[in-house]
């Protein structure tokens, strides 16, 4: 499966590493997480949203529709 969180990092031109700067988690385990090797908590899925302005629905493509309501 297409990881979102890849494509939003790579539309708004960061690296693994200032993402995961950003969100408090080493750059191996964004890494992983980009891969789905691991799953997405809670706690990380909120501050992804954060980080990028988004919401969670957009990054578990449960929408198209990117913009926080």
């Amino acid at each position: 499966m297409k990881s979102r969180i890849r494509d939003l990092r790579e539309d708004n031109d960061l690296t693994q590493q200032q993402v995961a700067d950003a969100i408090g988690i080493t750059q191996r385990k964004y890494s992983y997480l980009e891969t789905e090797t691991q799953p997405l908590t809670d706690e990380l899925l909120i501050k992804l949203a954060d980080f990028y302005n988004t919401n969670i629905d957009y990054i578990l493509f449960r929408t198209d529709i990117s913009a926080k309501i």
